[in-house]
């Protein structure tokens, strides 16, 4: 297990988070084409897809609500995860998050987690959530958030036709 320095993002992190972004979704979005169908995948969710490069870069703008935090194992980025503190709900947010392929299944993900959660508690945040893909593609993911402590969950179905 690699145990990564965490530390916060700056604009000159970008192009890192971006390819660590494109090389960790690649699956999923390739999973989300298989599922709907080359037709649909193009009308309903090529956009969304597209649109998490802005979203990313969105998260370093002055003003931003997120923290956005890398974590580096060997001077090297491997991972990232942005999260927000809501001090009025007390409800801390795991937002967009991604670790490298090269560095999946070394615990890396789980440090930055605990990282966010820890940053969460010191807050004086009372409870912690994310959001992930209940399909095969997020289901890394969803393990470990488990393995950081997340234990309950609403299931949800997102359907749609081409008409």
């Amino acid at each position: 297990m690699n145990i990564p320095n965490m530390r916060q993002a700056g604009d000159h992190d970008l192009p890192a988070l971006q390819r660590i972004r494109v090389a960790a979704f690649a699956p999923v979005f390739a999973s989300f084409r298989n599922m709907l169908g080359d037709s649909l995948y193009e009308l309903v969710q090529a956009r969304e897809d597209e649109a998490q490069s802005e979203l990313l870069a969105s998260l370093l703008a002055p003003g931003s609500p997120w923290e956005l935090f890398i974590a580096e194992v060997a001077g090297e980025v491997a991972g990232f995860v942005a999260f927000r503190l809501n001090q009025e709900t007390r409800v801390g947010e795991i937002g967009l998050n991604a670790v490298h392929p090269d560095y999946a299944g070394q615990g890396i993900g789980t440090a930055m987690y605990e990282f966010a959660l820890s940053r969460m508690k010191a807050g004086g945040m009372r409870v912690a959530t994310v959001a992930t893909g209940g399909d095969e593609s997020h289901a890394p993911a969803r393990r470990a958030y488990r393995k950081a402590g997340f234990a309950r969950q609403i299931p949800s179905v997102w359907m749609c036709r081409e008409l």
